[in-house]
């Protein structure tokens, strides 16, 4: 492995294979997001502490508005994740005269109730800490913290996450508006030993440790994956002396040349390739026709 692949391996590089029209609409979701936010905070808050609390709201606005469709933005977890840590960041400052351990109370007692309640949402942890930093205005709100501004900001941003991300088909939100297409076309398409949807949601079962993907994610790529193998793996179109891209990414990009073939007694046909481009350029091989998809 090269050094460059290990450090890229090692730190989680890793491209965003998106469009530009998906990253301009997630920079201009979370920028109404956030500035309706501000104006209405502005009526219950004055100074800094109105700019500490909307800080949780902006890492909610990358998840809403860049990853619409991941576990961790979906409506539950959203208003869940807040409105659990605002109270019981609100507890803390009450209730735990140390300030350092209130905030590291108010964070970690976060956490375990996000997972209990199942809605790990990340931003959560700030709106707990700012509970207790968030000086005199936060203090002399108490419980009514969690109401205005947590609750009221809440509902305006998973307002704007529906409403600014539904015009686009690919990532209407929550995930539910756009996976129930998914879920009905795949069932379509489904024969006896297709891989289904509740074999993705029992894989998840397995797997202990929380990821931020739901199964519907996990059948759309199936079904894109098919639809592609499908589509690709006719070896009548596989002709000597045509050009072959292996379909990888970055620096294990190659293309092959297939200089001959020839059907083997036992039917799997063996070809003869030559490399043009990618780590292997110049490098002739045989191999099945399966070992060259």
């Amino acid at each position: 492995m090269r050094l460059s692949d290990a450090i890229k391996r090692c730190s989680g590089f890793e491209p965003y294979n998106v469009s530009h029209a998906e990253r301009l609409a997630s920079t201009a979701g979370a920028f109404t997001g956030i500035l309706l936010i501000l104006i209405v905070s502005r009526f219950f808050l004055e100074g800094i502490t109105t700019f500490l609390i909307v800080g949780s709201m902006g890492a909610s606005a990358v998840l809403l508005f860049s990853v619409p469709h991941g576990r961790l933005s979906q409506p539950w977890p959203l208003v869940g994740g807040h409105l659990v840590s605002a109270v019981i960041g609100v507890s803390c400052a009450k209730f735990v005269p140390d300030l350092a351990i209130a905030e590291a109370l108010a964070v970690g007692l976060a956490v375990g109730a996000m997972y209990y309640l199942h809605c790990i949402h990340p931003p959560g942890g700030a709106t707990a800490i700012t509970a207790v930093v968030g000086g005199e205005q936060v203090a002399e709100l108490g419980y009514q913290y969690v109401l205005t501004p947590v609750l009221l900001n809440v509902i305006v941003i998973l307002f704007v996450a529906i409403v600014f991300n539904y015009p686009f088909r690919w990532r209407r939100y929550p995930a539910a508006l756009f996976s129930s297409a998914i879920e009905k076309k795949a069932e379509q398409k489904q024969r006896p030993d297709d891989i289904k949807h509740e074999d993705f949601v029992y894989a998840l079962s397995k797997i202990d440790s929380l990821l931020d993907v739901s199964e519907t994610d996990l059948l759309r790529i199936y079904d894109l994956v098919t639809r592609r193998h499908e589509s690709s793996r006719t070896f009548d179109r596989l002709i000597p002396g045509h050009y072959y891209s292996n379909g990888a990414y970055g620096e294990d990009w190659s293309v092959r040349q297939i200089i001959d073939w020839n059907q083997q007694d036992a039917g799997d046909a063996q070809l003869i390739y030559k490399t043009v481009a990618g780590p292997d350029r110049r490098k002739t091989g045989i191999c099945s026709e399966a070992e060259f998809y």
